[in-house]
């Protein structure tokens, strides 16, 4: 599994929007995305630990790989 990079919550937002997410609401600066039956929240912080993008990968069911190729 390749190391998690540090990406900002508006980053993190875009490369998920590009794998099929859709924004569906956000509620202060916590932005809840769907893609079918997953779902996800991503915090818009200037910087995401390693551990949250984790967790919001796990919650989303995206592949570690799939998601550093979105980014760019």
């Amino acid at each position: 599994m390749p190391e998690l990079p540090v990406v900002s919550g508006v980053e993190a937002i875009g490369a998920l929007e590009r794998l099929g997410f859709v924004v569906v609401r956000q509620r202060g600066s916590h932005v809840m995305l769907r893609r079918g039956s997953w779902r996800c929240v991503v915090p818009r912080h200037r910087e995401l630990k390693r551990g949250t993008l984790a967790a919001i990968l796990r919650q989303g069911n995206v592949d570690v790989a799939v998601f550093i190729e979105a980014l760019g």
